[in-house]
């Protein structure tokens, strides 16, 4: 290493030590501040993210032109782009949060004892969250805005490629903690794009970060799995399913399946493969995938589904476990629900899917019988998302058996601890 390197190192080391004492002490001060308070301040960061919309716009302008220079894909692109629309959409969700409960506080359960004692389980923030995400620049506000509510303080490590969009929508956030008279140090943005400083969050940064959620392509979610030190809250992959059931109406099934695949092809929740019961590829097939290939989506399939349609190219062992993030899909014809289940089960990534179907025996079976994170019927996969479940926003979804599972929003933030209300008991 030369002299040079190591001395950027230690820059960085002393920099990321410096963010992770002063989120700690935020931390506690948040633990301080009442619903009231928190809510100003992100009354206040949505006011400014409003008011600020043509800086936020021109920077992420500078971002695009980058990106675009640096041959990202078209999925990457529209994940990175910010128009008036979707920095409305940024502030309305901010909106949504501040109308949310404050999960801190709350009495989970409360029961007594035989010895006259009362034990409660309340919730308790994490503490300081790291968020290491690729791409969206509306993470930036959804997870300042979410960590926020939930009385946690967190640092934020967005991607090179949103570097210009993250910063000025940082700067919107702690105008809002200013406004509000709370520490700017809650919500905090890594003032550089050396990738180095990942592994400093990766590794707790001396005990200062609690708990780290990913967000974004495999390479970084296989990285932070690996690398953590410390909890990890995220999921690896995208591989939906949507299933569409012998029973199920033809014209639903049409729409539902369009929306699921094409509606944003580059996000999390969206059909990476659609199965169809053999029995009814002759009466549901050609409408689905007519709909597609006019919506500009790329099909591949199985023999089944070859011998049937011209337009389809082969699918291999390889394309059942892909997660495109792009305008192709993979279809294969299954013997009925237990061809799905077993499908699923076999390929899927624990996310999401969705059964078409109006058989209720079908449905209860499959939302028996597999355990991803969510599951659906006769609705759009993409409806994985926490602004839809009512969460107002959410940082990601786990796919996880352990502390929560699917979208992460507010109340997914916190942990909990018991308060014992006594009046002098003693344990024999």
């Amino acid at each position: 290493m030369s002299k040079e390197h190591e001395a950027g190192s230690q820059a960085l080391a002393g920099l990321m030590e410096g963010i992770g004492r002063r989120a700690r002490a935020a931390a506690r001060a948040l633990a301080r501040a009442g619903s009231a308070q928190k809510e100003a301040a992100l009354r206040a960061a949505a006011a400014a993210i409003r008011a600020g919309s043509a800086a936020i716009i021109a920077a992420n302008a500078k971002d695009m032109a980058a990106a675009r220079e640096r041959g990202l894909s078209g999925a990457m692109l529209d994940r990175l782009l910010l128009d008036e629309a979707r920095v409305e959409g940024m502030a309305r969700s901010i909106d949504e949060i501040i109308a949310l409960p404050d999960p801190v506080g709350q009495v989970m359960a409360e029961w007594p004892r035989p010895n006259g004692m009362v034990i409660r389980r309340v919730r308790v923030p994490l503490g300081v969250i790291g968020i290491i995400y690729e791409s969206r620049p509306n993470v930036t506000a959804d997870a300042g805005a979410l960590c926020l509510k939930s009385g946690n303080a967190v640092i934020l490590r967005g991607g090179s490629e949103s570097f210009h969009s993250s910063s000025a929508i940082h700067r919107c956030l702690q105008q809002g903690l200013r406004e509000a008279g709370l520490p700017e140090d809650a919500i905090q943005m890594v003032p550089t794009t050396d990738r180095e400083a990942v592994g400093h969050l990766l590794g707790g940064m001396g005990g200062c970060v609690d708990v780290v959620v990913p967000r974004g392509g495999r390479s970084l979610i296989e990285r932070v799995m690996r690398d953590a030190r410390v909890p990890v809250i995220g999921h690896l992959e995208g591989i939906c399913h949507t299933y569409v059931h012998h029973s199920a109406d033809v014209e639903m099934a049409k729409q539902v399946v369009l929306n699921a695949k094409m509606r944003r092809t580059g996000i999390c929740g969206a059909t990476e493969t659609l199965l169809i019961d053999r029995d009814c590829l002759g009466t549901h097939y050609a409408p689905i995938a007519d709909a597609l290939v006019a919506a500009g989506c790329e099909l591949r399939g199985d023999a089944a589904i070859q011998a049937r349609d011209p337009r389809v190219k082969p699918a291999t062992e390889q394309d059942w476990r892909s997660e495109y993030l792009d305008a192709v899909i993979s279809i294969r014809a299954v013997d009925g629900i237990e061809g799905a289940i077993d499908h699923i089960s076999e390929y899927g990534s624990g996310h999401t899917e969705a059964i078409i179907a109006e058989e209720p025996a079908a449905v209860e079976r499959f939302f028996r019988e597999l355990d991803s994170a969510i599951l659906l019927h006769n609705a759009s996969t993409q409806f994985a998302d926490g602004g839809e479940f009512g969460m107002g926003a959410e940082i990601g979804i786990a796919t996880g058996r352990i502390h929560v599972r699917g979208p992460v929003g507010a109340e997914q933030l916190t942990s909990f601890k018991y308060l014992v209300l006594g009046s002098g008991q003693t344990r024999p």
